[in-house]
């Protein structure tokens, strides 16, 4: 069913899922495109469809009722369906993505309840992140910081050291091959800490184009057999023959267009969810509207995340 689907704007969407029922039918059909699947017991044999309440079954083998919404990132959610449709849709279309006051404007809820949508959205694009597997190379790799600036702290708030010591630390890896970026928070940016990063996020035998920082050092790594050419920015060279670093520093200045623009902070605690979110929107730039709202509403089934979690 999902394929039946095409819009590109949100009046497309509302036409597309005019009403609870639409959207939980539309919901089971990602979740169960080979038939629905009581998440109680397992089973497949003898399943009913409540008539009175969409997205609503029973499972006939264990007795029990569930919902479309069970085991998913809108369990226990008094929203309807078509909000998280819309808020999906806003989300994943905004290229610099979308603030909580904002999104309550768009969906009609406060800004609290939008807080707590865009955090189990964030959280469906960690599980796509993580189970979308290695990049394929050539693929550019990069560093980058985040935080307050110490000319915009006060006098009594300013610590020692470099701008960049005072600031959170983010790897990040792009691929030429497939577009597709994976973005990590580090302690530190160092070979400890990049080499590791790099291999990880990497095909193996990829070559990987970086600056001329040090904490790539050490690549190729005879693990992984990867090869490395580096551009020395700090001479003035940015491009040498297909060494260049272009495609990680235009994911970095969207991100940091999103960070100043929109957000204007990310918390340590919540910047994994924000670079998993832009991460996962910048992967999806090939897709249509329709299909980057069901990319993102398949990402949440399986995943759970409650208010006490979100804010703990």
């Amino acid at each position: 069913m999902s394929n039946n689907h095409g819009y590109n704007n949100v009046v497309g969407l509302l036409d597309a899922f005019p009403d609870e029922a639409a959207c939980a039918e539309h919901l089971a059909a990602l979740r169960w495109p080979d038939g629905v699947t009581c998440p109680l017991c397992q089973s497949t044999r003898k399943i009913g469809q409540v008539a009175t309440r969409p997205g609503l079954y029973k499972c006939w083998d264990c007795g029990k009722q569930f919902s479309v919404r069970k085991g998913t990132i809108y369990e226990e959610s008094r929203l309807p369906l078509r909000k998280w449709y819309l808020a999906a849709f806003l989300m994943t279309t905004s290229r610099k993505g979308i603030s909580s006051l904002q999104l309550a404007r768009e969906i009609g809820t406060t800004q609290k309840t939008a807080w707590f949508v865009l955090g189990r959205l964030r959280k469906a694009a960690e599980h796509a992140g993580s189970a979308a597997g290695t990049l394929p190379g050539p693929v550019e790799a990069d560093e980058s910081y985040f935080g307050g600036r110490q000319k915009n702290r006060h006098e009594s708030q300013k610590l020692p050291g470099r701008g960049t010591a005072n600031k959170m630390a983010v790897a990040g890896v792009v691929s030429r091959t497939s577009g597709h970026a994976v973005a990590r928070q580090i302690d530190q940016p160092d070979r400890a800490t990049l080499i590791p990063f790099v291999e990880g996020a990497t095909d193996p035998g990829a070559t990987v184009y970086t600056d001329e920082h040090s904490g790539y050092t050490g690549l190729p790594s005879l693990f992984n057999r990867l090869t490395h050419e580096t551009v020395n920015h700090s001479a003035g060279e940015y491009v040498r023959g297909k060494a260049h670093t272009n495609g990680v520093e235009s994911f970095w200045a969207l991100l940091k267009r999103g960070y100043h623009g929109v957000f204007h902070d990310f918390s340590q605690k919540h910047l994994p969810r924000y670079l998993a979110e832009f991460s996962h929107r910048w992967n999806m730039l090939p897709l249509s509207s329709a299909q980057r709202v069901d990319a993102i509403l398949k990402a949440g089934i399986g995943e759970r995340l409650t208010y006490e979690e979100l804010i703990s």
